[in-house]
């Protein structure tokens, strides 16, 4: 049985990783008023930020769409696929996953196993990286699917955002009304429920307070006292913050393994710069090995 992986480019997958682990990431699409950007395709991370800045109109995103999505499956079945296992973003802020479920049935060539990762951006490529790290080991759906399970299981994040009016305009946070103090300029902290969802979590003056109460958290909530954690450090546009974060951090956990990745453009529209996240999880490449 040969395993494909999929995923779009909310995981932010590099195409060297994604050549490395042989991934198939397609792209978001990125809307300025009338003009059109396939995330990480036709708009990089930093040419995104720089025309959200200049323009005056704010951008939007649609999401794969289905016609992508089978093109992406006959290719795999014509490399000689049987299977394919796709993440893609949670669908508590997407409709994707569930357009997905019921395209599925529809298929053909390929048998197709949706996966609702329930997170988006680090935990996302988190996820498809154990899914392709277990497939080019010779492993198929059947043994990945609960190890996906078990690994989104572990999943924790905190995303604080320097300003929530993005989140509110695109409509991607419930419960706004927990921050009606953001005029007083405080970080609001942002987490993503069992629904997949992002909520509210808690409060910071600053960004500095904000990983203060981050540490706290992993601390009381490791993603598993019995195997290694990974701790993922993200950033819309501020990648001095995120070094500085990732180094506070790696002194309070020196066992775990750590990655530094940058929010997607397709992320970033409903973030707004300069918003950082910390996502703890157990290592996919130890359950991997498991």
């Amino acid at each position: 049985m040969k395993t494909a992986v999929l995923t779009d480019s909310a995981s932010y997958i590099s195409p060297e990783l994604a050549n490395k682990y042989n991934i198939t990431v397609l792209p978001i699409t990125i809307i300025f008023g009338n003009q059109e950007y396939r995330d990480a395709v036709d708009i990089s991370a930093e040419e995104f930020l720089q025309k959200m800045a200049s323009e005056k109109q704010l951008p939007s995103t649609a999401q794969v769409t289905m016609h992508q999505m089978q093109e992406a499956f006959d290719d795999l079945a014509a490399k000689g696929y049987q299977e394919v296992i796709c993440i893609n973003l949670s669908s508590g802020i997407t409709s994707f996953y569930s357009n997905l479920v019921n395209y599925s049935k529809t298929v053909k060539k390929i048998k197709v196993f949706p996966f609702d990762s329930k997170i988006a951006s680090a935990g996302e490529a988190d996820l498809t990286f154990l899914a392709a790290r277990m497939a080019q080991n010779g492993e198929n759906a059947k043994t990945i699917m609960p190890k996906l399970l078990q690994l989104r299981d572990s999943i924790h994040v905190c995303l604080v955002v320097d300003d929530l009016s993005h989140l509110v305009r695109t409509g991607r946070i419930s419960n706004t009304s927990a921050f009606f103090g953001n005029l007083l300029k405080i970080k609001p902290m942002l987490t993503f429920n069992e629904e997949g969802k992002i909520v509210p979590l808690d409060k910071a003056r600053t960004m500095g307070q904000a990983l203060i109460k981050i540490g706290n958290l992993i601390k009381n909530k490791p993603a598993d006292p019995e195997l290694t954690q990974r701790i993922s450090v993200v950033n819309a546009g501020d990648q001095n913050n995120s070094q500085r974060w990732e180094d506070k951090l790696r002194v309070e956990f020196p066992e775990a393994k750590f990655s530094n990745n940058q929010i997607s453009p397709a992320i970033t529209v409903h973030t707004g710069e300069k918003a950082m996240g910390v996502l703890w999880d157990i290592d996919w490449q130890t359950l991997s090995k498991k």
